[in-house]
């Protein structure tokens, strides 16, 4: 079955990094359009990037990054690892939430935000 496993969060100071990890696994991982999106307590989950598929005529991936994280987080992906990462760099105290990857086998434009699958997400904490 799919699964989705994020990994890589953790408490970090205000400019800090962190690299997120996505481990993919039950399906055909290169296929699909992937994304990163997070909650912060008391409020929605929010999208944060998402990455596109490289296919039969589509030889680069595209990205799109919320306002809120443009210029400091990077998606990639290793399809050969079935791999989704989040680089996050310049961390501000409001970037903490819970960070979860998703997935789908639909091909969308990249400002869709609805997803098939969701793993269970990962702590990312920012001090001050």
């Amino acid at each position: 079955q799919v699964q989705l496993v994020e990994s890589g969060g953790g408490l970090v100071q205000a400019g800090g990094s962190l690299r997120l990890s996505c481990a993919a696994s039950g399906f055909t991982f290169s296929n699909y359009q992937m994304g990163w999106f997070r909650q912060a307590p008391g409020k929605e989950r929010e999208f944060v990037a998402a990455i596109s598929r490289i296919g039969p005529n589509i030889l680069y991936t595209n990205s799109l990054y919320a306002n809120s994280v443009k210029g400091r987080f990077t998606i990639s992906r290793d399809n050969a690892k079935n791999t989704l990462t989040l680089q996050m760099n310049s961390l501000k105290p409001e970037d903490t939430a819970v960070y979860f990857c998703a997935a789908r086998s639909s091909i969308l434009a990249l400002t869709t935000t609805t997803y098939d699958y969701w793993g269970q997400g990962t702590q990312v904490t920012v001090s001050s």
